[in-house]
């Protein structure tokens, strides 16, 4: 059975919809990323200085199931063809992680595939293995991504050490608090 497993070429969807941003990617374990698709809501939220989670989540309705059809079209697969979706499960906003955690659901239990929920941070700890030249384990992130500032050491994955994080303000809140000062 693993013998089948490992041979076999997996095939991932990928959502990220934790805040202001709707992300589709696609994933072969053969090919690496083969397709990915991003909507940003910089624009919707301009107006109001920052993001407003009832707007970021409605909005998140509106762009995933046509960023996912362009993401399928784009990479000459089809919704049959996908052996496992995973999904931002947290931290993020309730409204915003909740649209992309039902969509991944009911996808898979419509295509009757797994579904799997992935740590926010995760994803981003693990972002270097998508590249060409991949780091090794062990090896030490920077972690400054919306409201964390996290300097991490990564064994393997699953294995992950806090080596130092911010004690008051992450680097990406104090640099919006800065910008909205000097306007």
């Amino acid at each position: 059975m693993k013998r089948q497993v490992a041979n076999k070429n997996l095939i991932t969807l990928g959502i990220e919809s934790s805040c202001d941003e709707t992300g589709i990617g696609i994933y072969s374990s053969k090919k690496g990323l083969i397709s990915h698709k991003l909507f940003s809501q910089v624009d919707l939220h301009a107006e109001y200085g920052g993001v407003v989670p009832e707007l970021a989540s409605r909005d998140h309705i509106q762009r995933a199931l046509p960023l996912i059809k362009e993401a399928l079209s784009d990479s000459h697969i089809q919704l049959k063809d996908l052996t496992g979706i995973a999904y931002t499960a947290g931290p993020g906003l309730s409204g915003a992680l909740l649209v992309g955690g039902s969509i991944a659901q009911s996808l898979a239990w419509g295509l009757g595939i797994p579904a799997l929920g992935v740590h926010h941070m995760e994803g981003h700890l693990l972002a270097p293995l998508l590249e060409v030249d991949k780091p090794q384990f062990p090896f030490v992130a920077l972690l400054v991504s919306g409201g964390h500032t996290l300097l991490v050491e990564v064994t393997r994955i699953g294995e992950y050490k806090i080596l130092g994080e911010s004690l008051d303000d992450a680097v990406g809140e104090a640099f919006d608090k800065t910008a909205k000062i000097l306007g």
